[in-house]
């Protein structure tokens, strides 16, 4: 019998360890996963929509229990840390969180999938009462017992990215006066800054204030040692709350001391089956990993659920002796505050530059339905398209009811290679209730088409 031995016990791993056990039994494979919390397979993106009331329950998040793995004959063992790989000896030690005990656990093969840490920077105050970063669900559980008890309704969120702004959105929904402070020239640096403003525009106009340009250098407390402030150079802003949103790092500390290969991001390198490079009987997924982005060629980290799960079908199957493959994502990723929605895929404008290539841009202003239609939205599109070959390389959307998703035909489009001229003739579905005649991810390609015929001239 072979041992599978799986870190981390959420997505990736989880899902890697139930395709390993539908295709391989108990008599032909023992399953040992190790994890550090008390929860298994649950939806961190959903957190910020439970901390905000959309979502009344922390279980509804869950969408397997510990319980449930252990039935299916996999050897789950929750509030247990892997501290050390030994690949030599292809064995992991392990400390069980709640008595100390250490041990060794021996493996013929191996999946890491550590996920991501928040960035945390070592600022004076960053350790008081009331400052929070929301990584799992004992993040969002602390984060609503301080929201129900805290003495003033004052809350300032650090960051204005993806988690940045969903919680700015969660905290105003528990009536706190919210300001985001953000080191960057407008919000969501995942966009270009003229998409970025129309996201500071509609903040602003919901009753979130936001800073941009602003370095945070430490945290206020005040005598009984909770938080008061979050300071810049320029200012301080009063706070009874912090919520910190300034990204994740791949968790990779065991893999780095193990000698494992990394990428530029800190991310570790696996070819296109998930396996470790350089490793046949070690795999890994998830956000503790780089993968290839297909618009660019070149290695990236994306931290998203969406990719987890597929890491995982793929190296369960390989891990149970099928064969899978991830061949890489062209960046898409979606988010909203309040009734503003955000898209986007592919490259931004200094991707393109990053990797040399050159490029026009277009901006186009539509309408989610005709503009006849009651409850037309308005929404803004912005395209990238290569000089000379026509080729799509990016897509960018803010706007309200049904503009999101639409950054779905782009994102189909990115990994079919098409150009924007190709992209003209998709036969999307139409009706006034759903889009204009023209679509206005369409309209955009149609712009990009003539913006790349005036540049060859």
């Amino acid at each position: 019998m072979e041992r599978l031995v799986v870190i981390g016990g959420d997505a990736t791993g989880m899902s890697a360890a139930s395709q390993a056990r539908r295709l391989k039994g108990p008599e032909d494979l023992e399953i040992v996963a190790f994890e550090r919390s008390h929860f298994t397979s649950y939806s961190a993106c959903g957190i910020p929509y439970w901390v905000g009331g959309d979502v009344d329950d922390r279980d509804a998040l869950i969408a397997r229990t510990p319980e449930e793995h252990r039935a299916r004959a996999i050897d789950l063992r929750t509030r247990t840390e892997v501290t050390e790989l030994d690949l030599a000896g292809q064995r992991v030690r392990s400390r069980d969180l709640e008595s100390g005990a250490e041990s060794w656990t021996a493996y013929d093969k191996l999946v890491i999938a550590t996920g991501a840490r928040p960035v945390r920077p070592r600022l004076p105050g960053i350790d008081a009462p009331g400052v929070h970063g929301v990584q799992n669900l004992e993040d969002g559980q602390t984060l609503l017992d301080t929201l129900a008890a805290a003495r003033g309704r004052r809350a300032v969120v650090v960051g204005a990215g993806y988690i940045g702004v969903e919680m700015a959105e969660a905290l105003l929904k528990h009536g706190f006066e919210v300001t985001v402070v953000n080191r960057g020239e407008q919000p969501m640096a995942t966009l270009d800054p003229d998409m970025g403003r129309l996201v500071h525009e509609a903040m602003d106009g919901l009753g979130i204030t936001t800073v941009n340009d602003a370095e945070v250098t430490k945290i206020l407390t005040a005598p009984d040692g909770r938080v008061r402030a979050v300071a810049t150079e320029e200012a301080e802003y009063p706070a009874d709350v912090v919520v910190l949103g300034m990204g994740v790092e791949p968790e990779t500390k065991l893999a780095r001391a193990a000698g494992l290969p990394l990428g530029v991001y800190g991310g570790l390198l696996t070819d296109l089956a998930m396996r470790v490079r350089g490793y046949g009987n070690v795999w890994a997924g998830g956000d503790c990993v780089e993968v290839l982005d297909l618009v660019s060629g070149r290695e990236r980290h994306v931290p998203l659920g969406t990719h987890a799960n597929k890491h995982g079908q793929v190296i369960g199957a390989g891990v149970g002796g099928g064969y899978a493959t991830f061949p890489g994502v062209v960046g898409t990723a979606v988010s909203k505050v309040c009734d503003l929605e955000i898209a986007r895929t592919g490259l931004r404008e200094r991707d393109a530059l990053d990797v040399g290539l050159r490029f026009v841009t277009v901006t186009v202003e539509s309408t989610s339905r005709a503009g006849y239609y009651p409850q037309a939205a308005p929404m803004t599109v912005k395209m990238l398209a290569e000089l000379r070959t026509g080729r799509l390389l990016g897509v960018q959307i803010v706007g309200r009811e049904g503009a999101a998703k639409r950054v779905d035909i782009a994102a189909v489009a990115l990994t079919a290679g098409m150009t924007v001229e190709r992209m003209t003739a998709l036969d999307l579905g139409y009706a006034p209730p759903f889009s204009p005649v023209w679509d206005p991810v369409l309209v955009a390609a149609r712009k990009a088409t003539a913006a790349v015929r005036k540049a060859e001239g």
